[in-house]
């Protein structure tokens, strides 16, 4: 089977010489479909850089990165916007919703850009939003939306379409607690369709939704868990 994402030796650096910083060092990383791996580690150990090497937003310095058995070096950078639009969906700290664009517009910009009729988008958009149970604030715009409402909406634009991976950056940051372990039952339902998960959390309880953890120090993997064995033995190996 092919794996939605490979990482292969994957080191970033920014800058040269004695300030140069490491934020990733011959990371090995697979993730097949189907499968939710969440990313640990503290502030500054690189775990936004591996969300957005393997999102295609920035180019590894060493290594490889595959997406769906193909490697991006191989790739140009119009292409990688392509594969964005088509198969990455991401979720930003931030939402990242265009405030100018109703929550249904929002959902649909990507395939609209892939060159997706307008009709067959908006009806993909529904479909994932009314999965999300948001489907009540499609003509709303971002700021007349709670919390918890942008995000699903932004997890909505991240899961439409056929994707085959998802990258969530601290998606429950802004959330309590309730509407945190809401959204990681989605991020787990969405794996259970066949999309392979990468999700970035400091929460241990959160973590304990994924099949594996991986923890990030100074931009090397230290550790990983197969099965998340609960939140504090997760705690305690990041603390490793």
């Amino acid at each position: 089977m092919t794996r939605a994402l490979e990482l292969r030796n994957v080191s970033k650096t920014y800058g040269s010489g004695p300030t140069a910083v490491h934020a990733l060092r011959d990371v090995d990383l697979s993730v097949d479909r189907g499968e939710l791996v969440a990313v640990m580690g503290p502030s500054g150990s690189g775990k936004s850089t591996l969300l957005t090497i393997a999102g295609t937003l920035e180019e590894a310095s060493e290594g490889n990165v595959l997406i769906d058995g193909l490697d991006l070096a191989t790739v140009s950078r119009s292409d990688h916007a392509q594969m964005r639009r088509r198969w990455i969906g991401y979720v930003f700290q931030d939402f990242n919703l265009l405030p100018g664009l109703t929550a249904l517009e929002n959902v649909t910009l990507p395939l609209e850009l892939d060159g997706v009729p307008s009709k067959e988008a908006r009806e993909a958009g529904l479909e994932a939003m009314e999965e999300l149970h948001v489907a009540e604030s499609v003509n709303r715009y971002p700021d007349e939306l709670s919390g918890g409402e942008r995000q699903r909406v932004a997890i909505s634009r991240a899961i439409v379409g056929e994707r085959s991976l998802l990258l969530a950056d601290e998606p429950t940051g802004a959330l309590d607690s309730v509407n945190g372990e809401a959204v990681m039952r989605l991020l787990r339902a969405a794996t259970r369709r066949g999309v392979a998960g990468v999700v970035v959390t400091h929460e241990a309880q959160l973590a304990s939704w994924a099949d594996r953890v991986i923890f990030l120090r100074d931009g090397y993997v230290v550790d990983q868990t197969v099965a998340p064995p609960g939140p504090e033995s997760l705690l305690a190996a990041a603390e490793r």
